[in-house]
């Protein structure tokens, strides 16, 4: 089952690069999702709003699979 929160390390591993990737999106790209909430572990973002943007801003990637 796709889990409802993301953080860096799992959008990182869904668009298939690193963390620092995840954080210069974050930061250089305004259309990459804000983050839901800010913890001491760092960012995280509701994972429809990532799927959403992975959808309109690199539909070459696979849909992850529905369990």
């Amino acid at each position: 089952m796709t889990q409802p929160l993301m953080g860096a390390a799992e959008i990182a591993q869904r668009l298939g690069v690193g963390r620092t990737r995840v954080n210069q999106l974050l930061k250089e790209d305004p259309t990459f999702p804000k983050p839901h909430a800010t913890l001491a572990a760092g960012h995280i973002w509701q994972t429809t709003d990532v799927e959403a943007w992975i959808a309109e801003h690199r539909p070459d990637l696979p849909t992850p699979p529905q369990a």
